[in-house]
């Protein structure tokens, strides 16, 4: 029996043979603590391993500072500061206020590529399998193991297929919408604990902007990853970031699925998830005439050149009186190109707030929250009750929030 693309990297990162359902000793190539969290698996460190040899590999280990950057109160900056030092100490890779978001850095300096397994405090580590790599999110106590041993304990999750058929007509729908579409049909609990590969038309017209833009909801579809097989587009696009052979991890014809689906998308129309959860899909016209306060373009979903560009496009006659918009780029080398190309100018013209690189509006306060009442859409994943605020949250595309921005309604 042939294997997943999954099976395919857990056989090169363990000795042991297994099946799905199978407890393994995962090798990981790559370990890294946010700020949220980074000074727990410090502290777990420090309290479980009095001998001082913390970490397996410093070269292999990362600290990302981008949920609150920089530190808005001073808990998180204490915290922060705890990381700091510890990586210093440690001669280990601290990633600073202002480089972004940590997933999207280790991809940008090819940290992680194509095949790799990483591990990290961020609950959608799992976005590495937009590049065909193995990501997963952990508690504290668990990446601070994994510092140590350069491995963790993990269950082999089963793979399904999924087939994207067709490809949308509608030039307002992106890949925004697509990953919207599969909350729509499959919800948060229908492939919950599972791995879904993605494939189709659509896919293979993409670059790795809009990957990551899908491979950013996995954990809203309760996936443990939903994996994009790397393939030449995908391999051009990470060139222009780093050098090094990326190697492509394809699963084989007779692999074994749990499951396989087919969602077409051919018809697809613009999708928005309305408050308050990511799986309440609906159509974008099914809200047309809503009032909206204020428009949020940034995250891990929304926050690349990409998104920024069709923003910059779109509202760079204006936006309404009523909106405040506030962007909030992926990386610093993002915000580098937006700089350089004029996109940033045509926000700031237009009447946006433009922030330094960092998670943003998904995180509690960098560029801004909602007051209660207030009616936000928002290019993140979740729009959970209090997670952008207290105000209600609609999660949409780039371009749609774009149009919201210039006309003040849905």
């Amino acid at each position: 029996m042939g294997k997943t693309i999954l099976e395919k990297i857990f056989s090169k990162h363990t000795d042991s043979a297994f099946k799905p359902g199978d407890t393994i000793w995962l090798n990981i190539d790559v370990r890294s603590a946010r700020d949220f969290g980074g000074a727990n698996v410090v502290a777990n460190l420090k309290r479980e391993y009095s001998d001082g040899n913390y970490l397996d590999d410093p070269s292999k280990t990362f600290f990302t500072f981008d949920c609150v950057s920089p530190a808005n109160t001073i808990p998180y900056a204490e915290n922060q500061q705890r990381a700091r030092v510890f990586a210093r100490e440690q001669n280990t890779h601290l990633y600073d206020v202002g480089s972004g978001i940590g997933t999207h850095i280790l991809i940008e300096d090819g940290h992680v590529r194509p095949g790799m397994t990483a591990v990290g405090t961020d609950s959608h580590f799992n976005i590495l399998g937009a590049i065909g790599a193995f990501g997963q999110g952990m508690g504290d106590r668990d990446i601070a193991f994994a510092f140590r041993t350069g491995k963790v304990w993990f269950e082999v999750p089963p793979t399904v297929r999924i087939n994207l058929e067709g490809i949308p007509k509608n030039p307002l729908v992106s890949a925004k919408d697509v990953v919207l579409k599969l909350l729509e049909r499959f919800g948060a609990s229908g492939l919950l604990g599972k791995v879904a590969e993605l494939y189709g038309d659509y896919i293979d017209t993409i670059g790795l902007d809009e990957r990551i833009t899908i491979g950013s909801m996995g954990t809203e579809l309760g996936l443990i990853s939903l994996v994009i097989p790397p393939d030449d587009i995908l391999k051009q696009d990470l060139a222009r970031w780093h050098s090094g052979e990326i190697n492509s991890i394809v699963s084989d014809p007779n692999a074994n699925y749990l499951e396989e689906y087919t969602v077409d998308i051919s018809n697809l129309e613009p999708l928005i998830a309305a408050p308050l959860a990511p799986h309440n899909v609906h159509p974008v016209s099914e809200f047309a005439g809503q009032q909206v306060d204020s428009v949020f373009v940034g995250s891990c979903t929304g926050g690349r050149y990409t998104d920024l560009k069709i923003l910059a496009d779109i509202v760079s006659e204006g936006i309404a009186p009523n909106i405040n918009l506030r962007v909030v780029p992926a990386t610093r080398r993002t915000l580098d190109l937006i700089l350089r190309e004029g996109i940033y100018g045509k926000i700031f013209e237009a009447g946006g707030t433009v922030s330094h690189a960092a998670c943003g509006g998904c995180a509690s306060g960098q560029i801004g929250m909602t007051g209660k009442g207030e009616v936000q859409v928002s290019t993140g994943n979740r729009n959970f009750k209090g997670k952008q605020g207290n105000g209600e949250t609609y999660l949409a595309s780039s371009i749609i929030a774009a149009h919201v921005a210039t006309r003040g309604v849905l």
